[in-house]
């Protein structure tokens, strides 16, 4: 059994055996008192503007993701990396782990953890978004990858304040993704490996046209660019794009309200996961709450239902 949470404190100084630990209490107790404590605490405290990427297996996330990562800590900021991996069918660990997918050099600024999907199919592992939510608070940056399983990982705008989508050139994903209703989750749009010419422009036409009218509530209206890792084609356009999201978001109560949105239906679905949709009905309706993190609630709440199935 692993030791109690560190501190917040302990975190925030910048230490990554604090934060292994941490996760790692996460997964072993999610509901005990110092492991609520301490999530509370970063809830309350998180700061770092949290960007997920998404897409179909092959489409070069994990190369974008290293891109990325490389220009944030040429800028000085510190990042951390949430690389959720398939499972392994015989131990339920991460398949591919974070040294393979991610070319980057090691530093004290980055910190990059792999999660295991488990039998998700919307692209998180289990425990994503209290993950991120620790690294809120003790980064500049958090950045999660899904998983990559297709047409339906919309899951990940439970967990980030950013959803970058990536379609590959030549692919016919277009289609699915308007068929999968993913088109309603991104708020930045890359078509990769633009260096592959004629396809990738001919995509990018495709994607502007069926997707580039896409609009938010308050006036965002999803960009849409080429980008090439290997190349560096269009990553500085991407993170402009990334930053001016972000900047949306901070230029009223839009990013609030949209974290506020998203803890309720995370608190939902993880409630239905546990309990079925039979234990979220005698919950009844779930309110947004300012005052109280979704992780004390989630707990609060299945000790209620626990309590009235004995």
């Amino acid at each position: 059994m692993s030791a109690k949470a560190p501190t917040l404190s302990a975190l925030t100084a910048g230490g990554k055996r604090a934060l292994a630990a941490a996760l790692a209490r996460i997964e072993e107790a999610p509901e005990a008192e110092d492991t609520i404590a301490l999530l509370d605490q970063a809830w309350a405290a998180g700061r770092a503007h949290v960007l997920g990427i998404t897409g179909p297996p092959g489409v070069g996330k994990s190369t974008l993701t290293a891109s990325l990562i490389r220009a944030w800590r040429a800028a000085g900021e510190r990042v951390a990396v949430i690389a959720v991996d398939p499972s392994s069918k015989i131990s339920g660990g991460a398949l591919l782990g974070d040294r393979i997918r991610l070319a980057v050099e090691p530093d004290e600024g980055l910190f990059i953890r792999s999660m295991a999907a488990r039998d998700r199919l919307g692209g998180l592992a289990p425990d994503t978004v209290a993950a991120a939510a620790l690294m809120r608070a003790a980064f500049d940056r958090v950045l999660i990858e899904t998983v990559g399983v297709g047409q339906s990982e919309t899951d990940i705008a439970l967990a980030a304040d950013t959803v970058l989508l990536c379609i590959q050139p030549g692919s016919g994903d277009l289609v699915q993704f308007m068929k999968a209703g993913i088109v309603e989750v991104p708020d930045v749009i890359a078509v990769t490996k633009a260096d592959m010419g004629a396809p990738a422009q001919r995509t990018l036409r495709e994607a502007r046209t069926m997707l580039g009218g896409v609009r938010e509530a308050g006036g965002w209206r999803v960009p849409v660019l080429a980008t090439s890792a290997t190349a560096g084609t269009g990553i500085g356009e991407l993170l402009a794009d990334i930053d001016r999201h972000r900047d949306w978001l901070l230029s009223d109560t839009r990013l609030a309200a949209r974290r506020a949105d998203r803890e309720r239906r995370w608190l939902e679905a993880a409630l239905r996961d546990r309990f079925g949709s039979d234990g979220l009905q005698r919950i009844g309706a779930i309110a947004e709450s300012a005052s109280m993190s979704p992780f004390q609630r989630l707990r609060d709440f299945s000790a209620q239902l626990r309590k009235q199935r004995s």
